[in-house]
């Protein structure tokens, strides 16, 4: 999977709000939905490349779409 680049909380966030996930709960990671998938970001600034491609795959996005709603 091709790497995204490490961004902030907040940026993740503000990303997935646009595709429909609402903040659900915040505690050491911060909860969102959608009603049908859950996704957790942690409070990292930045948060790893790595896991930030996770996010966005069980998010429902490739890379690609993700880096176009940055």
């Amino acid at each position: 999977m091709p790497r995204l680049p490490g961004i902030g909380q907040k940026e993740a966030v503000r990303v997935l709000g646009k595709r429909g996930f609402l903040i659900v709960r915040q505690g050491k990671h911060i909860t969102l939905s959608n009603g049908a998938v859950m996704v957790q970001v942690p409070r990292h600034d930045p948060i790893n490349a790595y896991t930030m491609g996770y996010i966005a795959k069980v998010a429902g996005l490739t890379p690609e779409q993700f880096r176009e709603l940055l």
